[in-house]
């Protein structure tokens, strides 16, 4: 009998998805300066960079099931914070062009004058 261990897989077969996720993660970032609808993005965009990581180790360990899974779950991650950051930017593209540059600053100040007020 010829008992041999099984290589491990190597570490391109499986896609980890991080740079999608890093990215659309800091864009999700930048683009709370604008508005905070994008701040489940942020959220969410940490989840996949998590999955992202997790590829590779799970490939080092030789588990390329559980591999499969958290690439599987980095994508479905990257895809939700693409799809939360997308909307956001065409939510405040709409506004922006509906409300302009004054009607964003009267609301500003509104708020402003609402956190005054409650002091």
């Amino acid at each position: 009998m010829n008992a041999t261990a099984p290589l491990p897989p190597a570490s391109g077969t499986v896609p980890n998805y991080l740079i999608w996720s890093i990215i659309v993660t800091v864009l999700a970032f930048f683009m709370c300066c604008v508005s905070c609808l994008s701040f489940p993005a942020i959220a969410t965009g940490i989840v996949a960079i998590v999955f992202g990581t997790k590829v590779n180790t799970l490939l080092n360990q030789g588990d390329l099931v559980a591999a499969r899974n958290a690439s599987k779950n980095a994508k479905i991650w990257a895809w939700v914070t693409s799809g939360i950051l997308i909307a956001a930017t065409l939510f405040s593209l709409i506004w922006l062009a509906t409300v302009g540059t004054e009607g964003y600053m009267e609301q500003i100040q509104q708020l402003q004058q609402q956190i005054e007020n409650s002091n």
